[in-house]
């Protein structure tokens, strides 16, 4: 199942945030983009159109969706939460495209967007 929240934000300026997307551009072939959130967040749907229009724009295709419920008491559930220590959403966990190994990691209370985030980490 894909996020609705992931579908990229038409009016996202990529060349305000040129370095972040040259970044995602020069490791597109070589990363798996993991995204956990949920279409209910809103978070969520704050964070991530954007992130998937800078995703759009550098090209990077490999990208996993992840959706997240809340359970009553507050918890996170859904795939991969637990094995990847999901507590906020969204969490995106750029991963080697061969290796599997984490390369970056963004999570909901980052203090820059998703893109440069990563970007700063990848770079």
């Amino acid at each position: 199942m894909e996020l609705e929240t992931m579908r990229p934000n038409p009016v996202w300026d990529a060349d305000a945030y040129d370095d972040a997307v040259g970044v995602l551009r020069s490791v597109a072939d070589d990363v798996v983009v993991k995204v956990w959130g949920g279409d209910w967040c809103v978070d969520c749907r704050s964070q991530l159109p954007d992130f998937g229009a800078a995703l759009d724009a550098a090209g990077v295709e490999a990208v996993e969706h992840y959706p997240v419920e809340k359970a009553e008491d507050g918890s996170k559930t859904g795939p991969g939460v637990e094995a990847y220590g999901i507590e906020l959403i969204p969490t995106v966990v750029a991963e080697d495209a061969d290796t599997g190994a984490e390369l970056a990691r963004f999570v909901e209370e980052a203090d820059a967007p998703i893109a440069v985030h990563l970007a700063e980490q990848l770079a």
